[in-house]
């Protein structure tokens, strides 16, 4: 095989799953922008959806929304691993092909993550029982949205954190460790692939009930870090100088009605 035909190879390889990804990512964050089907017409104009009793399609709703914003923030940084994958799938007969094979592995992936979405609906759906939660489904709690910016700081430090992240940075090392082949072995990667990256990334999305699970311009803020700290070579000190930007930023929340009544 000539140079010139394994590079053809390569990008026929790669052009599929980066059009996919970007597809589904672009509809993702179109449906994020249309209001997520959490808001509703009031006299014209469009108004987030209240807190209120929690019905069957309520839940539902809010599901669907968690769903598809995890898949609008977390599936383009998965692109590095998806495309390595395709590569390799293509020359394992036993996977029957490179398309069902990635196709498996981005499902087993997304499920991870959908499960975390119903993780999240749930504590949602705690947190507006407390009336801890505004319309725009941000906390009202100084002490909760302090509290979770030092949580999510601190995680930032720990092991667990350190070796997700390394995992999520490395697809060749995950490719040489955790290989199945066929169609289930597929899957069974994307699911193992997808928990690294919930280990990596769980804190930082709790952070969407700090400042705001429908405000658009910190979901875009969480998932360009994302990118940055999965796709940069200093992906691992950045994780730990955010860490401390964290910390920080909570301790000064939790002070700062102190300080203030203290200045008046």
């Amino acid at each position: 095989m000539t140079a010139a035909t394994l590079a053809r190879i390569l990008h026929h390889e790669r052009v599929l799953p980066v059009v996919a990804v970007a597809l589904v990512a672009a509809l993702a964050w179109a449906y994020l922008l249309a209001g997520a089907g959490t808001m509703q017409d009031m006299d014209g104009m469009l108004m987030p959806m209240s807190a209120g009793p929690w019905t069957a399609a309520h839940a539902l709703i809010m599901l669907c929304m968690w769903v598809v914003m995890m898949v609008a923030m977390m599936l383009p940084s998965a692109l590095p691993m998806i495309l390595l994958h395709a590569t390799i799938a293509r020359r394992n007969t036993a996977a029957g092909g490179p398309g069902p094979a990635v196709a498996l592995f981005a499902l087993g992936y997304l499920a991870v993550w959908s499960l975390f979405s119903i993780a999240a609906v749930a504590l949602q759906y705690l947190l507006e029982r407390a009336a801890l939660l505004s319309p725009m489904m941000e906390t009202t709690s100084i002490v909760l949205a302090g509290g979770t910016l030092i949580a999510a700081g601190v995680y930032q430090w720990t092991p667990v954190k350190s070796a997700c992240l390394a995992h999520c940075q490395s697809p060749l090392d995950f490719v040489l460790a955790h290989w199945r082949s066929g169609r289930l072995g597929a899957l069974r990667m994307g699911i193992r692939h997808g928990a690294y990256c919930v280990g990596c990334c769980w804190a930082l999305m709790l952070l969407l009930f700090v400042g705001g699970v429908m405000n658009l311009a910190w979901i875009v803020g969480l998932a360009v870090y994302v990118l940055v700290e999965k796709l940069t070579p200093a992906g691992h000190w950045i994780s730990r100088a955010t860490g401390v930007v964290f910390v920080a930023w909570g301790v000064a929340t939790l002070l700062a009605p102190y300080l203030a009544l203290n200045l008046a």
